[in-house]
């Protein structure tokens, strides 16, 4: 094994064993081998070999359908690294044909200092008019309607208030700061989970600053294969966020997994693995602090852990304690709640036909489970959940577990 091999060494444990199929969503919605981990680690050893052409149509068709939701990592017995092999693969094969040009659009609208702010702008204008919420449906068009009515404020809970002006009486006397990380589509959309988390975080003793000159987090790209392009974003990050040693709280878990996972993505910087080892998921500090305790809401919430926080972070517990501070919030549990919602960044762009398969299961648990609220810490998880609860005329919304403590502790009278 040689360090030249990068994250095809990471395959290598693999001893096809078959512990990964339960676990694969797209295995269990073709029931075909080569849609399973085990049958992508074949074909990404081959690639790897060079007995397979990174153009062969199988291999690409195959890979593509990945959801990367990391899901077959944690049942693995053997320690297989299969993300890491999934990034090399793919970046190998974005080399060699290049990134499909409706996966490059996207990125430019979602991501570029240049487009996006216009993009999100008229994104915002369009979901103030409430037309997306009701015309949410199947078929690409009501859906992409869907998602976007999905990423709006929880209703009546963000109105005349917002973090800067307000008093906000701390239950922990023992004062904390942290940074907080913005993102892309986190501060294009959900720049209410943003306000939630400070609000959130300052009831809890821990004070937020901003941080000017950070960027996208790299996510969207590395998963399409553009390591490189990842890669620069980081090191503006890491430059951005130098001189301080205060945690970095993210309120995305995609963006979470990949700021962790800087120090694999930049090894000949020792200032990435420091960023890193900073960088918290908004559960995690709030669980860590308390959370200090609000007042019911009278909801029923089901919680749907993001993949990139239970299977790559390997955050469990921090999500169920924040919303333990929600004196009636119990969460419904649900058997295929760690399973992959079928969000995954770009997928349902440029898989839409798998995507919504992969969520049709999930809605049917859904609908059995009657909850007021899916709570999930991920915008793309909160956008296609919530797309998928009103197409399929489920009575529930998806938010995020910040969003409904924050409401909890509104109505408690933390915020003055």
């Amino acid at each position: 094994m040689t360090a030249d091999r990068g994250g095809f060494a990471g395959l290598d444990a693999c001893v096809h064993c078959g512990f990964c199929l339960q676990a694969c969503p797209t295995f269990l919605a073709t029931g075909d081998e080569a849609d399973s981990p085990r049958g992508r680690i074949a074909l990404m050893q081959a690639l790897e070999r060079g007995d397979v052409a990174a153009t062969d149509a199988a291999l690409t068709t195959h890979l593509d359908r990945c959801l990367g939701c990391r899901g077959c990592e944690p049942v693995c017995p053997s320690g297989v690294a299969y993300g890491r092999g999934l990034e090399a693969a793919r970046e190998r094969i974005a080399a060699r044909r290049g990134a499909p040009p409706l996966t490059r659009l996207a990125l430019q609208a979602m991501t570029s200092r240049e487009l996006s702010p216009a993009v999100y702008a008229l994104a915002r204008a369009v979901r103030a008019t409430g037309l997306p919420r009701r015309l949410a449906g199947w078929g690409r068009a009501r859906f992409a309607l869907g998602m976007l009515g999905a990423s709006e404020a929880m209703r009546s809970a963000e109105r005349g208030v917002r973090s800067g002006g307000l008093a906000i009486h701390s239950a922990l006397r023992t004062p904390h700061s942290a940074l907080l990380f913005r993102g892309c589509v986190m501060n294009g959309l959900f720049s209410h989970v943003h306000d939630a988390t400070v609000r959130t975080l300052a009831a809890n003793g821990v004070t937020t600053g901003e941080v000017a000159g950070q960027r996208c987090c790299g996510a969207l790209h590395a998963h399409a294969g553009l390591v490189a392009e990842a890669r620069a974003l980081a090191r503006a990050n890491v430059a951005a966020f130098a001189g301080n040693d205060a945690p970095v709280v993210v309120n995305s878990a995609g963006c979470g997994a990949i700021l962790k996972d800087y120090g694999h993505l930049l090894p000949e910087d020792p200032a990435a693995a420091a960023f890193a080892a900073r960088v918290r998921d908004v559960t995690e500090v709030l669980a860590e602090r308390g959370p200090a305790v609000g007042a019911p809401l009278g909801l029923r919430i089901a919680y749907d852990p993001p993949c990139h926080l239970l299977h790559a972070q390997g955050v469990a517990e921090a999500p169920r304690r924040v919303l333990a501070g929600i004196p009636d919030a119990a969460p419904i549990e649900t058997p295929g709640a760690a399973r992959c919602c079928g969000s995954a960044g770009l997928y349902g762009l440029v898989q839409p036909e798998m995507s919504l398969a992969v969520l049709a299961a999930k809605l049917e648990e859904l609908r059995a489970a009657a909850p007021d609220v899916v709570a999930t810490g991920n915008p793309g998880c909160q956008m296609q959940l919530g797309a998928g609860l009103a197409a399929a005329g489920i009575a529930a919304e998806a938010r995020h577990p910040v969003e409904l403590l924050d409401r909890s502790y509104r109505a408690a009278g933390y915020y003055a």
